[in-house]
């Protein structure tokens, strides 16, 4: 296993490795899964998505090699973790990768110690429940300032600089 592998399995013969080596995603892979499928980042232009990927502590999820999978978190390393971008591709879903992905990265050396993990789901709650996640305790609440149009506006910055 190289530095950057921080899991590996074999089923079957089939090798499913999780690593954090930012050079071994597959940005057009990521791209389309969270610009077209995803309901969270749609339309997230190419250049927006390789600048959060910069900044992130990311982590793919490949079988036999091909990226089918992708995680990123975003943390200070020592007191905070906000875990993003989760997905495996939809043909290699109900094989339980995504538990096993969301558990290799808290498990990850780097974020061990931190206080608290956050995320936000719409519909993948029972997945993060079997990994620890609970609602907001003590009576907080997930605030959010929403800008559902600045994906389309770096578009045209972008078009117009072209």
């Amino acid at each position: 296993m190289t530095e950057s592998v921080a899991a590996r399995r074999v089923v079957g013969g089939t090798v499913f490795e999780i690593d954090t080596d930012e050079d071994r995603l597959d940005i057009g892979l990521i791209h389309r899964f969270l610009g077209t499928c995803s309901h969270w980042a749609r339309g997230i232009p190419r250049d927006i998505l390789q600048r959060a990927i910069r900044h992130s502590l990311c982590f793919g999820l490949y079988r036999d090699g091909d990226q089918i999978g992708f995680a990123r978190v975003i943390t200070d390393e020592a007191t905070f973790a906000y875990l993003a971008d989760v997905f495996v591709v939809p043909e290699a879903r109900n094989d339980g990768l995504g538990q096993w992905l969301v558990e290799t990265v808290q498990a990850y050396e780097p974020l061990q110690g931190l206080r608290r993990w956050l995320l936000v789901t719409r519909d993948a709650a029972n997945l993060y429940r079997r990994c620890g996640f609970t609602s907001l305790a003590g009576g907080f609440r997930y605030m959010e300032r929403f800008d559902p149009a600045v994906y389309q506006s770096a578009g045209e910055e972008k078009a117009a600089a072209d």
